[in-house]
């Protein structure tokens, strides 16, 4: 029977169903093939050849499929309608030209399908083609030009910037908008403003709020009125006049509905309604679309199929009415910059499987579903009518007029099932606006030209302008499409990966730079500002597409990029890092140095006042300014704050009290690796004080003496367990709060729940950790996800423990870390740090160290 490879085993399992026996569905688990990681995998002498290798992991997926060939060599590739899964048919057809003879490339047919339903698969199965080869080299341009940055930039960075691990194409780009939004905050200044609103009532009592926008006979401004005293000039001008209505005027606002989801707009919306990230987002989207309730998830088209759009008329008529649908069907055209592969847009494959019916129990597929199912309803909804009334009164003499505004919904329209989100907060100075009083949709009182209004109170209100929000991931997403740089398939990993390399961190949903991410931009700006040009980067996406179409050849482009790239390397390599570090100084000066009292010498140390301040840096990624005179003068402080290394000690080196029990002091402070609380001091004899870190969901500016208590008696014993007398504790370790019974380890949400968690609910806690790690040594391992710089990452359980599996390497799972619930992020941070361990070790395993002290000894 003809063999038919997919990528994944729950896509398999759904296409097995529609084919029958009359066909094998297998699973190729992803890529089968990657670029070898070393250098020179990508030839640039020989016209950008690639060498190619299958992982350990692919091996026995490939195998499974050439068995299957063994009885019949005819092969359908069924991979995802895209260039990623153009690309993953490609591979396995040439690995299996080479394993197998008898597969002739004639025997190769693909087959592609937007949704995976019966009718479209099988419609899919009598219409297969070749692949297409131009889909093909797009992704290999991709490929390898970021295969040539990686390889050729990050050595640089590694030797120029100590922390610095990696730069992408992409990725670098994405920081550069993260730390010039944040330079944008730290440079705002805030503005006051004030707005006054009165109070009135109508002849029928009805109150009702105006805003003043007329004082003196002038039109305001937005700032106006600037300050407290003039908020109260404009009050006791209100209060000693009568106003009577002089205008009311209604007019139509008719409101049209959003296109359809694709895949920036479905992260977008799932983040502001749902608290996904867009990682999360696409892995529910990833389930929805293989087990065939929605169509192809990583889309920039906004396209429905004319008899999909007929099903969703059909269903509006059927459950709302056939007011509710217009008398023609919506057409929405593509305003994205370089949309990709003519997809459809992201809906679900049956309009008539309401949410409430959907057959899948995991909360966060439901709830997608339920967002994408009334977006693609709405989207071909009849408009919301709405009616917006603006009255304008003025007092007898004109020198004052107050606007009121009131919104009501005639016809709800699309509204009655969804209506889009916004990104932007809510933000005070929007208040400025009179408009604003209407955006609510409230009722404004009836009133008539020429009536009488009474007050009944004037309310000023102070309000400053706000700096430009921080990124959220869906908002760096939406961002990535305005200037056309990523394409559907990248958005997720990219903002995953500036987070996984320590660039940038997720701070409460907004996205801040760290300090080693505010370093790497400056060094890219100084010495390849081209390649983290915007418009360089979506010139470079607009000739991949270019390729896609035929239009371009991939070694075209890559010659065109790789001749100024590897000049700039060049020329970059052999610069001193004392130089590099002092055009580095010499660039963040201006932004984090200079003030109004130092603007002639931003650099000159504030302490000495002879030493000039520098970058300095440390292995670990720690980035600060330090005085050149150091070790005379120990003056630092960081780039992020501006706070200085005295500052810090004053905030954190401070005494919180006595504990009763020993009757010694308790101090909280800042270490060498991070804020920490003491009891006591060190005595003469040199015996340590106790000591605990401050976990990272505790400020430790805010803590006080209970706090810092508790943390110095972790961990603490919560009692004996029922079944072996075993201790049960609770704790705080380097990866969060605990519970733990012997090497069973449950995670607790938060730091606080150590101090207070009971025996019930630590019980129950880890006998479902206990279930899940059961489970898991029962089953087959479970992949996690690609790391940065290649590979797949696998949980499995040995003899010893779980460990993790990457590049044919293993990496323990430490016992407080949860294998059943480890994520990516974790799992890439474990793997690094052994890499880390593992770099500073010499050939014989001795540490690099020990040569150089024994050395010192010897002369000595």
């Amino acid at each position: 029977m003809p063999v038919v490879v997919v990528e994944s085993p729950a896509k398999a399992k759904t296409i097995g169903k529609y084919l029958g026996k009359d066909y094998k569905v297998l699973a190729s688990f992803g890529h089968v093939r990657d670029l070898y990681e070393k250098d020179g995998s990508v030839d640039t002498e020989h016209d950008f050849d690639m060498k190619w290798q299958i992982p350990n992991s692919s091996r026995k997926h490939i195998k499974a499929i050439s068995d299957a060939l063994e009885t019949d060599s005819k092969l359908v590739l069924a991979t995802d309608p895209d260039r990623e899964g153009e690309a993953i048919s490609w591979h396995i057809a040439e690995v299996l030209n080479s394993r197998n003879r008898r597969v002739r490339p004639d025997e190769v047919k693909r087959v592609v399908f937007n949704a995976i339903t019966k009718s479209s698969v099988l419609n899919a199965m009598e219409k297969p083609r070749e692949i297409d080869t131009r889909l093909v080299d797009a992704y290999f341009a991709r490929r390898a030009l970021d295969y040539l940055v990686g390889f050729n930039l990050s050595p640089v960075l590694w030797r120029k910037l100590p922390g610095a691990r990696s730069a992408g194409r992409v990725q670098s780009v994405c920081v550069r908008l993260i730390t010039e939004r944040e330079a944008e905050i730290e440079k705002f200044q805030p503005r006051e403003y004030w707005t006054v609103d009165a109070e009135l009532a109508n002849t029928g009592k009805e109150v009702f709020k105006a805003r003043l926008f007329v004082l003196e006979e002038k039109k305001l401004g937005k700032f106006d009125i600037a300050n407290e005293a003039a908020a109260n000039q404009a009050v006791a001008a209100i209060k000693a006049r009568k106003f009577s209505v002089d205008s009311v005027a209604s007019k139509p606002k008719p409101r049209n509905p959003a296109p359809p989801f694709v895949t920036a707009t479905l992260q977008q919306e799932a983040s502001r309604k749902l608290r996904m990230g867009p990682r999360a987002t696409m892995s529910a989207a990833q389930k929805l679309y293989e087990a065939g309730y929605i169509t192809y998830m990583r889309t920039d088209g906004i396209d429905m199929a004319k008899e999909a759009i007929s099903a969703v008329r059909a269903q509006i008529k059927s459950m709302f009415g056939e007011d509710y649908r217009p008398k023609s069907p919506r057409i929405y055209k593509n305003k994205a910059k370089n949309a990709q592969e003519a997809h459809e847009c992201i809906r679900p494959t049956d309009a008539s499987l309401t949410p409430d019916r959907l057959p899948v129990s995991e909360t966060a597929q439901r709830r997608l579903y339920d967002l994408i199912w009334k977006r693609t309803m709405a989207s071909q909804m009849a408009s919301a009518r709405l009616l917006q009334t603006t009255a304008e009164l003025y007092s007898a003499d004109r020198n004052v007029g107050l606007r009121a505004s009131g919104q009501i919904t005639i016809f709800d329209g699309f509204l009655r099932i969804h209506a889009e989100g916004s990104d932007s907060d809510s933000r005070t100075n929007s208040q400025s606006d009179s408009k604003e009083l209407a955006a609510s949709g409230h009722r404004l009182a009836k009133l008539s030209e020429g009536e009488d209004c009474k007050q009944r109170r004037v309310l000023p209100d102070q309000h400053f302008t706000q700096p430009p929000p921080r990124y959220t991931e869906a908002m760096l997403v939406k961002k990535m499409v305005e200037l056309g740089i990523g394409r559907p398939s990248t958005y997720s990993s990219i903002v995953s990966t500036i987070q996984s390399r320590g660039y940038v961190r997720n701070d409460k949903g907004k996205l801040k730079p760290e300090d080693v991410g505010r370093l790497l931009t400056a060094f890219l700006l100084i010495y390849f500002s081209k390649y983290v040009e915007y418009e360089f980067t979506a010139g470079l996406e607009e000739d991949l597409d270019l390729v896609s179409s035929g239009s371009k050849s991939r070694r075209e482009v890559l010659n065109s990029f790789w001749g100024d790239f590897s000049n700039a390397v060049t020329r970059t390599k052999d610069l001193p890092m004392k130089d590099v570090l002092e055009q580095v100084t010499e660039a963040m000066a201006l932004h984090y140095l200079a003030t109004e009292e130092n603007q002639s010498e931003p650099r000159r140390c504030p302490h000495c006042g002879k030493g000039e301040l520098r970058v300095k840096t440390f292995q670990n990624g720690n980035v600060f300014f330090g005085c050149s005179r150091h070790p005379e003068c120990s003056y630092s402080r960081s780039l992020s704050t501006g706070e200085s290394s005295a500052d810090k000690q004053r905030t954190l080196n401070r005494e919180l009290g006595q504990d009763q029990e020993s009757g010694r002091p308790v101090f909280v402070r800042d270490g060498r690796y991070g804020p920490y609380v003491q009891l006591g001091s060190a005595t003469k004899k040199g015996a340590k004080p106790k000591r605990a870190s401050v976990p990272k969901d505790m400020n430790p500016d805010a803590i006080e003496l209970e706090g810092a208590l508790n943390l110095l008696k972790l961990p603490r014993k919560i009692g004996d367990h029922a079944e072996d007398g075993a201790p049960i504790e609770a704790g705080i370790g380097p990866y969060g709060p605990y519970v733990r019974h012997n090497r069973t380890y449950a995670k607790l949400k938060a730091s606080n729940e150590a101090f207070e968690i009971g025996m019930n609910r630590a019980v129950e806690l880890l006998a479902q950790a206990a279930r899940k790690r059961s489970t898991s040594r029962s089953g087959e391992s479970k992949k996690l996800g690609q790391h940065p710089d290649g590979g797949m990452i696998e949980v499995k359980v040995g003899r010893y423990g779980p460990y993790l599996v990457c590049n044919g390497k293993n990496t323990s799972i430490r016992p407080e870390i949860d294998h059943a619930t480890i994520d990516l992020n974790q799992a890439i941070e474990l793997i690094n740090a052994q890499q880390r361990v593992a770099k500073q070790k010499t050939p014989t395993g001795k540490s690099a160290r020990r040569p150089a002290r024994r050395a010192k000894k010897q002369a000595s």
